[in-house]
């Protein structure tokens, strides 16, 4: 018996100083590559980090990530910042 694979996976993150990084959107399967396409159409760039969407998909919607995801959030923003020009 094969395990089937799992639906993707997305959460979106909203940061805003001097708050920390919130998820303001989560989904699997259809929803999840609603939230890709939205982040393309809207040139937003996207870091695939399996692990880190896991845990990110645990928080309630609008909720702030918790201290011990600080780290990984923070690796994935600088990516962010450098694919946009914003940090060099």
């Amino acid at each position: 018996m094969t395990d089937a694979p799992k639906p993707r996976l997305a959460v979106a993150l909203k940061y805003e100083k001097p708050r920390a990084p919130r998820v303001i959107a989560s989904g699997r399967g259809a929803i999840a590559e609603k939230i890709v396409d939205t982040a393309a159409a809207n040139g937003v760039p996207v870091r695939e980090n399996p692990e880190l969407a896991e845990a990110l998909a645990k928080l309630d919607i609008d909720q702030e990530i918790p201290e011990n995801l600080y780290r990984a959030v923070a690796q994935v923003l600088a990516f962010l910042l450098r694919a946009s020009g914003h940090l060099r």
